[in-house]
């Protein structure tokens, strides 16, 4: 990418099609095979292109499905748009945007993950949503094919850059002058008591970023005043945060399994012990039917390139 007006010069393409879906942009490294730690978002292209990892992370999209309303409301996606979702995982608010714009306009997904970007376009042709198309790359640095679009979304897909500033900088290259902005993060640790890492610590480390590089993770992007500040450092302007909290009743895989245990590291020696302290970690959010009232507090931040 050589620079925002090279992008926004380009003339608006054809929608893309399925002969696009599960392409693979111009990455500088290989999300599937790269064993370098210090790459740019090394480790979460490594856990998101674990199967394993995926296979189990769908189970929450109970959770993260219950805020699409609030992200579409925020983002109000009109007929003929093109819109880019950025961090598009199994694809469901892509479908969503895809519906809100009508045959005439197109929703492109973009993720790192290979098996996740594979299930996001059979759910669309298995739902009938065939202006929804999605591409494996790295929204930090990659170009997209179709910029210019006319809005950039993501729901719970940005706080996994190891550098937000250049990947906010990026999704606004993508993004046609005066173009929107809306995107999904979890307020603070604190306020999320379904989060189980804290109960898990003593079990498994979570890996150490790359050198000069921002931790990731589900709360990277908590902080309201950073988080803007990241975005102005970006070029966005009009910044504006909306906070919610709702409850969401769930099975206990939605919050974690015995499996995802296994999958962040937990000896066998260790795994007993591990899945009691998760238990009674989210012990106070269990209903009298075995399932779990989860408080999730999210906010949605909106602003124009």
């Amino acid at each position: 990418m050589t620079g925002s007006e090279d992008l926004r010069a380009a003339p608006s393409p054809e929608p893309l099609g399925p002969e696009h879906v599960v392409s693979v942009a111009t990455m500088t490294t290989d999300p599937t095979t790269d064993p370098t730690p210090d790459a740019s978002n090394g480790v979460e292209r490594r856990r998101w292109n674990d199967r394993r990892w995926t296979a189990i992370w769908v189970h929450r999209e109970r959770f993260t499905s219950s805020v699409t309303e609030h992200l579409l409301a925020h983002l109000a996606p009109a007929a003929g748009e093109r819109i880019l979702d950025v961090g598009s995982g199994g694809g469901l608010a892509t479908a969503a945007i895809a519906e809100s714009v009508g045959p005439t306009g197109v929703a492109v997904g973009a993720d790192v993950s290979v098996p996740l970007c594979e299930l996001a376009y059979e759910r669309a042709q298995q739902a009938g949503v065939p202006n929804a198309s999605f591409v494996v790359a790295d929204a930090q640095h990659d170009e997209i094919a179709g910029a210019p679009f006319d809005a950039a979304a993501s729901q719970f897909g940005v706080m996994f850059f190891d550098d937000p500033r250049q990947a906010f900088a990026n999704i606004r290259r993508h993004v046609a002058p005066g173009g929107r902005l809306a995107f999904v993060c979890w307020q603070s640790k604190e306020a999320n008591p379904w989060f189980v890492g804290d109960a898990l610590a003593p079990f498994v480390a979570p890996p150490p970023p790359a050198l000069g590089k921002r931790p990731t993770g589900p709360f990277s992007l908590a902080d309201p005043g950073e988080t803007t500040q990241i975005l102005a450092g970006a070029g966005w302007t009009d910044i504006e945060r909306h906070p919610y909290e709702v409850v969401v009743t769930a099975e206990r895989d939605a919050i974690a399994d015995r499996d995802q245990l296994v999958v962040q590291g937990v000896g066998p020696e260790e795994l007993d012990a591990a899945w009691n302290a998760l238990q009674a970690a989210i012990a106070p959010l269990a209903r009298p039917d075995g399932r779990y009232d989860a408080p999730l507090a999210f906010q949605v931040f909106t602003a124009r390139a």
